[in-house]
C-alpha cells in the first residue's frame, strides 16, 4: 500500500493542442506533472502543443456568502439543463474573487476525473460542511440533484439573512459605545487639560465633580497608551480564546441565551435555524437520525447542539421526535405541538418549515423592536456621559459668575 505522505501533489494545468481532425482544442486537467498531462491527452488522441501550470492571483478569502451564491448559480444552471462541468466553468471563470474561482476549478477538476459531486465537496470541509455534502449525496442518489441544490441555496440564503439581522442588532449599540469611548478619550486627553490651565488662575476651590474629572483626565493623559493597549489586547485575547477554546464557546453560548431581551432574539434565531435545517434534511429524504447529526452543529449554539445529541439518542432507541424534544426542555410548547402534528399527519418537513418561517418573522420583529428600544437607552447613556463631563467642567465658571 502506498504511503499517503509520498503521493504526488496534483495541480491544474491549462493545455492547448489539436484533435484528430486538426481542430485546435483547449482545456484544463488536474495532474501530477506536465508529463502526465501529455500522456493522458495523447491517449485521447490529442496532439499537445502547449502545457502550462494554471496560476491564480491571490484574492479575498472565500466567505459563506460566496458559497451561497455558488450554490444558487449551480442550481439555476442545472435546472436550465447546462451540463455540470460547463456549469462549473461558467461559475469559476466568471467570479470576481480569484479564491472562489480556484475553489470551483479545483472541484471541476475532481469531477472531471470521475469523482462524484458530494465526494468532491467533502475534500473542502472548510467551505462545505457535513449538511451540505449529505444533501448533495442524497440528491445524487435519488436523481433530484437540481431540486436539492435549490433547497440548499434557499437554506443558505435564509441562514445568512438571519445571521445578518443578528449582527446588525449587535453592531448598532457596539458602534455607538465605541464612538462614545473615543469622544470621551478625546475630551479627557485634550479638552480637560485646557480647562485645567484656565482654572489654575482662579485661585478658588473647585467643585468635587470638576476635581474628579480633572483627576480622571490626568490618569488618561499619563496612561493613555496603557488604557488603549490593554483594551485592544483584552478584546483580541477574548476573541482569540473564544475562537480556540471549546469550553469558553459553550460557556458564552449559555450566557448569551440568558441575556435580557437580546438572549430571546438569539434563542428564536437558533430555533429558526434548527427547524429550517431539519426540515431541509428530512424533505431531501435523509433519515431522521442521520439528519439530526447535521442539525445540532447548524443551530450555532452549544446548548441546542447538546440537546440535539440527546434527542438523537432517544430517537434512535424508538422515542418519537416530539417526546425527545419535550425531554430536551429547550423548545417552546408551540414548536413541540407543531412537530407532533407533523409526525401524526406525515408532513413533518412541512410543519418544521412553518415553524422556521414563524420564528424567522419573530426574529425580524424582535430585531426591529430591539433597535427602537436601544435608541433611547443609548441616547440616555451618551447624554449622562458627555453631558456629565461638560457640566463638571463648566461648574467652576458658573460659580465664578455667581460670585461676580
Amino acid at each position: 500500500m502506498a504511503n499517503p505522505g509520498n503521493q504526488v501533489k496534483e495541480t491544474i494545468f491549462a493545455w492547448e493542442g489539436k484533435d484528430k481532425s486538426g481542430k485546435t482544442v483547449r482545456g484544463e486537467l488536474r495532474a501530477g506533472g506536465e508529463a502526465v498531462v501529455n500522456v493522458t491527452l495523447r491517449r485521447q488522441g490529442i496532439m499537445v502543443t502547449k502545457v502550462r501550470k494554471k496560476t491564480y492571483r491571490s484574492g479575498k478569502r472565500v466567505k459563506e456568502k460566496d458559497i451561497s451564491l455558488f450554490t444558487r448559480q449551480l442550481a439555476t444552471m442545472m435546472k436550465a439543463g447546462v451540463p455540470l462541468l460547463q456549469a462549473f466553468d461558467i461559475v469559476g471563470k466568471g467570479h470576481s474573487n480569484p479564491s472562489v474561482s480556484k475553489l470551483v476549478m479545483d472541484l471541476r477538476a475532481d469531477i472531471e476525473t470521475g469523482t462524484s459531486l458530494n465526494q468532491a465537496f467533502r475534500k473542502f470541509p472548510l467551505y462545505f460542511d457535513a449538511l451540505f455534502c449529505n444533501l448533495v449525496a442524497a440528491g445524487e442518489q435519488a436523481g433530484i440533484l437540481e431540486d436539492l441544490l435549490t433547497r440548499l441555496a434557499i437554506y443558505k440564503e435564509k441562514t445568512l439573512a438571519m445571521k445578518a439581522k443578528i449582527r446588525s442588532a449587535l453592531m448598532y449599540p457596539i458602534s455607538i459605545l465605541a464612538v462614545a469611548f473615543i469622544v470621551t478619550a478625546v475630551i479627557m486627553i485634550w479638552v480637560v487639560p485646557a480647562f485645567k490651565e484656565v482654572f489654575a488662575s482662579f485661585g478658588a476651590n473647585l467643585p468635587t465633580p470638576t476635581l474628579f474629572v480633572m483627576a480622571l483626565s490626568a490618569f488618561f493623559v499619563n496612561w493613555w497608551y496603557v488604557i488603549f493597549g490593554s483594551l485592544g489586547l483584552g478584546i483580541w485575547l477574548f476573541f482569540r480564546t473564544w475562537k480556540r477554546s471549546v469550553k469558553m464557546q459553550r460557556t458564552m453560548d449559555r450566557l448569551i441565551l440568558k441575556v435580557p431581551v437580546f438572549g430571546d432574539v438569539v434563542r428564536k434565531a437558533t430555533i429558526a435555524r434548527w427547524t429550517r435545517t431539519l426540515s431541509t434534511m428530512f424533505a431531501a429524504g435523509v433519515p431522521l437520525v442521520e439528519s439530526l447529526d447535521s442539525v445540532g452543529g447548524a443551530a450555532g449554539n452549544a446548548v441546542y447542539a447538546d440537546a440535539t445529541r440527546r434527542i438523537q439518542n432517544e430517537v434512535s432507541t424508538g422515542t418519537s421526535l416530539t417526546a425527545a424534544m419535550q425531554n430536551a426542555d429547550v423548545f417552546p410548547n408551540m414548536v413541540t405541538q407543531m412537530v407532533s402534528i407533523g409526525e401524526e399527519s406525515g408532513a413533518l418537513d412541512a410543519m418544521l418549515g412553518k415553524v422556521a418561517d414563524f420564528y424567522e418573522e419573530e426574529v425580524d420583529e424582535a430585531v426591529a423592536s430591539l433597535s427602537s428600544l436601544m435608541e433611547p437607552a443609548i441616547m440616555v447613556i451618551l447624554g449622562v456621559l458627555i453631558g456629565g463631563l461638560v457640566i463638571a467642567m463648566y461648574l467652576p465658571i458658573f460659580k465664578l459668575g455667581s460670585v461676580v
